[in-house]
C-alpha cells in the first residue's frame, strides 16, 4: 500500500516538474495565455470569447432589454401580487 502511494506521488511530482520547466529555467518564463481573445489565429478568423459575443449581441439588438430593469419589473409584480 505504501509502495503504491510512493509511486503515485513520484509520478505526480515528475508531471509537475515537466509542467514547470519553462517557468523555472527561463528568465521571464510564464505560461502562455489560454484565452481565446489572446490568440492571434482566432482573432484573424473572427472568433471571439463567448462573453464578448454575448455582449456584442446584446448591444446590437434593437430589442435588447436591460436585465436590471427587467428584474425590477418582475420584483415589482411579485410585490403587487403578494400585497393584494
Amino acid at each position: 500500500m505504501i509502495g503504491k502511494i510512493v509511486i503515485v506521488t513520484l509520478i505526480i511530482a515528475i508531471a509537475v516538474a515537466f509542467l514547470c520547466v519553462k517557468v523555472i529555467f527561463r528568465r521571464n518564463g510564464r505560461f502562455s495565455s489560454q484565452h481565446i481573445h489572446d490568440s492571434e489565429a482566432m482573432r484573424e478568423r473572427g472568433i471571439h470569447c463567448v462573453l464578448e459575443q454575448d455582449r456584442e449581441m446584446r448591444q446590437t439588438s434593437r430589442l435588447a432589454v436591460s436585465e436590471r430593469r427587467q428584474s425590477n419589473r418582475v420584483a415589482d409584480r411579485v410585490k403587487d401580487i403578494v400585497t393584494e
